[in-house]
């Protein structure tokens, strides 16, 4: 299967944020859509090693804020390519706070919503949370970016680096996944967080 193919479908590119009690973290997501109204519910789909994941199923409550087309890779790299476990990703950002206390992007985002979680199914490697939509509001008029604007256009392109040494293993860039073998399937995905090939790194000999 050509990964590459699911970048078509008609995807968004959110930042998720939540909190439990006083622990806070924020990630990147593409995977929410509407799946009912009256009252208006959503379903997010949520890597089970994200930190996130973790402080959803204590609290039960987090936002949705629809990045633009204005957002930045480095945006996009903060929230989405470390671990709240590692690193207090929200630290020294004022970001405004909504009805729950959970924090939203104020920036190079087109609206927000705030949710809270009515159910919730393990799916293996993520959980989906379905979710009612307590709030939102719109923050711009800018156009919201699509999966298919961020591998496109906004995502950096792969530069080939010439090197002697023989490659022993691949490393996903997102969540640092080894796969030891010293040549990746073109239809591999990651076990941890479903990324394809073009998010793996290759890992040389010492």
């Amino acid at each position: 299967m050509d990964s590459k193919s699911m970048y078509c479908l008609s995807y968004g590119v959110f930042f998720l944020g939540t909190r439990s009690g006083e622990k806070k973290n924020g990630c990147i997501t593409n995977t929410c859509i509407q799946v009912a109204s009256n009252p208006t519910r959503v379903a997010v789909s949520v890597i089970n090693a994200n930190y996130s994941c973790d402080l959803i199923k204590e609290s039960g409550v987090f936002t949705i804020s629809m990045l633009d087309q204005t957002v930045s890779f480095e945006t996009i790299k903060h929230f989405g390519m470390q671990s709240g476990r590692n690193v207090d990703k929200l630290d020294s950002l004022p970001l405004p706070e909504d009805v729950n206390g959970v924090p939203y992007l104020n920036w190079s985002a087109c609206a927000m919503l705030s949710l809270k979680v009515v159910e919730s199914h393990d799916l293996g490697s993520h959980t989906l949370f379905i979710a009612e939509v307590v709030d939102g509001k719109v923050l711009s008029d800018k156009a919201p970016l699509t999966y298919a604007d961020y591998q496109n256009n906004l995502k950096p392109k792969p530069q080939a680096v010439k090197t002697d040494k023989k490659i022993v293993g691949w490393k996903c860039k997102i969540c640092g996944y080894v796969y030891k073998e010293s040549e990746l399937p073109k239809d591999f995905k990651c076990p941890l967080c479903g990324h394809g090939p073009e998010d793996f790194e290759p890992i040389y000999e010492s």
